[in-house]
């Protein structure tokens, strides 16, 4: 394991425990045995290394919304299921990407909320292939409760991530509230178009 990311678990635990505001620099390189402003020959400060953990984790989201299959129902249900697996076994990145989002300064910030307007596009794109007729309102509505619901496990007690097949039961939640959604397709219509010209 580099170093960097030596840094980037402890700092990553280390928020997660305190928040970012409760830990300095040295305590960081206490907790992987070097002194503070070692640190400083990888990340330019505390912020940076926020701006990273924040960066990893937006790159891995990202790239879960790119398109795998050419069936939109399937590739749906892959985005749903990478989601839910990641977010509950790395429950602590999301809690800090949740709870220290305020923290991050500038430049890092816009550059962040920019990708993250990329990160909701992504996944309204990927609804509006499963219901193309649904309004552009509600598709970003059930994008946002979707994300909402699986990075929510991030604040669940002890007592409810003790939930047998934890992951499938998320999964089936997510999937169940999208359901809701109009499941009538443009390629429906077209056949009951077709049937009662016939």
């Amino acid at each position: 394991m580099t170093r960097e990311r030596q840094i980037l678990n402890a700092a990553a635990a280390l928020f997660y425990d305190k928040g970012f505001h409760g830990v300095g620099v040295d305590e960081i390189g206490e907790r992987i045995g070097v002194s503070g402003p070692a640190l400083y020959r990888h990340f330019a400060g505390k912020d940076q290394i926020l701006a990273t953990l924040f960066s990893e984790t937006m790159d891995e989201l990202i790239a879960a919304t790119a398109v795998v299959y050419t069936d939109p129902e399937r590739d749906l249900e892959r985005l749903v299921r990478h989601h839910v697996e990641f977010a509950i076994e790395q429950r602590h990145l999301i809690n800090v990407y949740q709870r220290e989002e305020k923290s991050l300064v500038e430049p890092w910030r816009k550059h962040f909320q920019r990708r993250q307007r990329i990160y909701a596009s992504r996944w309204e794109d990927a609804l509006r292939r499963c219901f193309p007729d649904v309004a552009d309102e509600e598709i970003a509505a059930a994008a946002q409760a979707a994300i909402g619901m699986i990075h929510s496990v991030a604040h669940w007690p002890h007592s409810a991530r003790r939930a047998a097949d934890l992951g499938d039961l998320l999964f089936g939640l997510v999937r169940q509230g999208l359901a809701v959604l109009p499941t009538r397709t443009a390629h429906d219509l077209k056949d009951i178009d077709t049937a009662q010209v016939a």
